[in-house]
């Protein structure tokens, strides 16, 4: 553990401190900084005056993985095959990048954005080590994880690079079910939707760019995304297919 520790101090450029049995609210009152915890099985990451964790785990992906993958709704929307590249433009906790890494399989590409460099860190690594979902081991090895927002990165690439371009931005009305980020609420990027981040998406992808966001969201109809209603939950997808366009 303090070989790891060092580690991920180096690596990171961090303070390397002892926790000495100390709490982590009389580490938030000594320290008076953002703590990043070094467990034998997982990091955690307390923002200051937090006291729940961020820590890796990959969610909804455990259980929507073991259903019929052509049948779920994100590879419906996107269209998305074996072999294809996927980027997700805003990784979070990597749940539908694992979903679109196990669909494209060992000869696909996924890549995920995250722009807060500690998150980016600790999803990153987990995605190295999380052993308790043995079906999703390849899936979690395969994606690369960039400390990037979307919008840079996207900009580094070439036109017609890759398959798949996903976005899924913070909410602007809160779901009160989603727990998974209560320990990030005004940290992680809140950036909403633009007409910039659109463009450089359509001039990136091949085939689709989908989006998901709030029922209530209006940037389905405001950036030209065809809704798929999906009935009784709170977010809906849309799509803007290129296949179509790069045809004429």
């Amino acid at each position: 553990m303090m070989e790891w520790a060092e580690r991920v101090s180096t690596e990171l450029s961090l303070q390397q401190v002892a926790r000495n049995k100390r709490s982590i609210e009389k580490m938030h009152a000594e320290e008076s900084a953002d703590l990043l915890i070094c467990l034998k099985e997982r990091l955690e990451f307390y923002p200051l005056g937090k006291s729940e964790p961020f820590f890796f785990h990959p969610n909804s992906a455990a259980y929507r993985t073991k259903r019929p993958l052509e049948k779920d709704p994100l590879i419906v929307v996107s269209n998305l095959k074996s072999g294809d590249s996927f980027l997700d433009c805003t990784l979070g906790l990597a749940s539908d990048a694992l979903v679109a890494s196990q669909r494209v399989g060992d000869g696909g590409r996924v890549i995920g954005c995250e722009s807060h460099p500690i998150l980016s860190y600790v999803v990153q690594q987990g995605l190295k080590q999380y052993s308790e979902t043995p079906h999703l081991m390849d899936a979690m090895r395969r994606i690369e994880v960039v400390a990037s927002d979307a919008v840079s990165f996207l900009q580094k690439l070439e036109s017609d690079s890759i398959d798949v371009v996903y976005m899924d931005p913070m909410f602007t009305e809160e779901i009160a079910e989603a727990t998974n980020f209560t320990a990030l609420k005004g940290l992680a990027d809140s950036g909403q939707l633009t007409e910039q981040w659109v463009t450089e998406a359509k001039r990136v992808a091949r085939k689709s760019i989908v989006l998901k966001a709030h029922f209530r969201s209006h940037d389905f109809e405001q950036f030209g995304f065809v809704r798929r209603v999906r009935p009784n939950t709170k977010f809906h997808y849309g799509v803007i297919s290129l296949e179509q366009e790069n045809n004429f």
